[in-house]
């Protein structure tokens, strides 16, 4: 199925697209889609957690984004500000009301279930929901995964790796950079006018447009109020929030142009995943826990580079075909191959996405991409007390200097290279698969060890 600009971008809440948004998407869904007679009988839900998802669910907020999926919500749509409440609403009384329709019992401490032994067979990121009627009887089972940039995908969807749905036809179908090149040669365009295409045919002009000024507006607002919030992140690392603090500094200091540039351009994606940590709105491009290196890119393509409209419009168009490549090929996914995909994929979007703002050749784009990704091979994700905290921060900060330095990088080239951006994603792929669990999102290894909590307290 073709991944298209609504499906890489996604409006919702921090702190991880994998663990909270796939989760309580996923939640909702177990619900929405029981046949009616079913759902009125239920008298007790029950979900199991897995792998990734058991191990850092807690600092990942994943118990908190079932709750409010089994309550109807979804990601882009729930109040940022009540989430806190509500979940202790939930907790004290011990109970949930389903889709906002049956109130009944729920202890999350009994009905919410991590389970650190076992996996399910598809991804490390799984789930099963159960509902059972008042004598205790099964009346509903479902495993499903959270993939990966709030992507969820139940058992018998997982092996094509999409929602179940007719296959969405494009003009311009491709599966690799290659084909994707080999395309443009032949229609003698440049990427951004096949890419505006696919989506037009998809949504239409109109709601292609308005959604990517919806994100840049998102992705700004989100930016501007991590730059304006101090305080200390949730979670107990006691981790206190710099955007603010640098943002004030910058703006009173005489910097050199291009590294007062960089030094914008680090507290753009710290104030981003700032937001993410403490549970905001954020955009998941590709995932929230990578989600401040393409907005951080962006916001410097607007403020430094005079962006007008088009070029911002071609920023998104090309970000998203290179997100959906490394989706297709590899994986976004920390729990499937680790930081690589997270803040590795990001940058080559960004880097891609820039290049195209600015005017780059195709092979320039696509160099861009190739050179931003290949620099983040073998990253793990090793999240202290699994929050999405350190180094997840730094970490976007550092990944949105590394796109703008590989598009410049491909920029003063002709776009000829020696590897290519598929070679780089399989790359990934397969070092993915080689990298040892315990440096895929459990926080059982890396930094997670090596620094414990309470070195960090102190």
């Amino acid at each position: 199925m073709y991944i298209s600009l609504f499906d890489m971008f996604k409006i919702g809440i921090g702190p991880s697209s994998s663990h909270t948004v796939g989760p309580m998407r996923a939640a909702r869904r177990f619900l929405v889609e029981l046949p009616e007679a079913d759902f009125a009988r239920i008298h007790r839900v029950e979900v199991e957690l897995y792998g990734s998802l058991a191990h850092t669910g807690h600092g990942h907020g994943t118990d908190m984004a079932i709750m409010l999926g089994l309550e109807g919500e979804l990601p882009d749509h729930v109040d940022t500000a009540t989430v806190p409440q509500r979940v202790h609403a939930i907790r004290a009384s011990r109970e949930i009301s389903l889709l906002g329709k049956t109130r009944l019992h729920f202890d999350p401490d009994r009905e919410l279930i991590f389970n650190r032994v076992d996996l399910l067979p598809v991804h490390s990121n799984g789930m099963r929901y159960a509902a059972f009627d008042r004598e205790g009887k099964l009346i509903a089972e479902r495993e499903m995964y959270s993939i990966g940039g709030g992507f969820v995908v139940d058992t018998d969807e997982a092996f094509v790796g999409s929602p179940r749905g007719v296959e969405s036809r494009v003009p311009y179908h491709f599966e690799t950079m290659a084909e994707l090149l080999a395309l443009a040669k032949a229609a003698d365009k440049p990427l951004h006018e096949m890419l505006m295409e696919n989506e037009i045919a998809l949504h239409g002009e109109a709601a292609t447009r308005e959604f990517m000024a919806r994100l840049k507006m998102v992705m700004f607002e989100c930016m501007d109020r991590g730059m304006t919030t101090d305080g200390m992140l949730p979670g107990g690392l006691k981790v206190t929030r710099r955007a603010k603090a640098i943002a004030e500094r910058l703006n009173k200091t005489d910097a050199h142009v291009s590294e007062g540039a960089m030094n914008w351009v680090s507290v753009y994606a710290i104030a981003v995943n700032e937001e993410n940590a403490a549970g905001g709105r954020v955009v998941t491009a590709p995932t929230n826990g990578a989600a401040g290196v393409v907005p951080a890119v962006l916001r410097y393509l607007n403020d430094f580079r005079d962006a007008d409209e088009a070029a911002i419009e071609r920023f998104f168009l090309a970000a998203t075909a290179i997100g959906a490549l490394c989706k297709r090929n590899a994986s976004i996914s920390g729990a499937e191959v680790g930081c690589q995909g997270e803040v590795g994929s990001a940058a080559a979007m960004a880097a891609a996405g820039l290049a195209a703002a600015l005017g780059a050749s195709n092979e320039q784009i696509e160099n861009a991409a190739e050179i931003a990704l290949e620099h983040h091979l073998g990253m793990t994700c090793d999240p202290i007390g699994g929050l999405v905290q350190i180094p997840c921060i730094e970490r976007n900060a550092m990944g949105a200097v590394k796109a703008i330095n590989a598009c410049s990088l491909a920029m003063l080239g002709d776009g000829s290279h020696m590897v290519s951006l598929d070679q780089v994603i399989e790359t990934m792929r397969r070092t993915g698969a080689d990298m040892q669990t315990k440096y895929k999102e459990t926080s059982l290894g890396g930094l997670a060890i090596t620094v414990s909590v309470r070195q960090v307290e102190c």
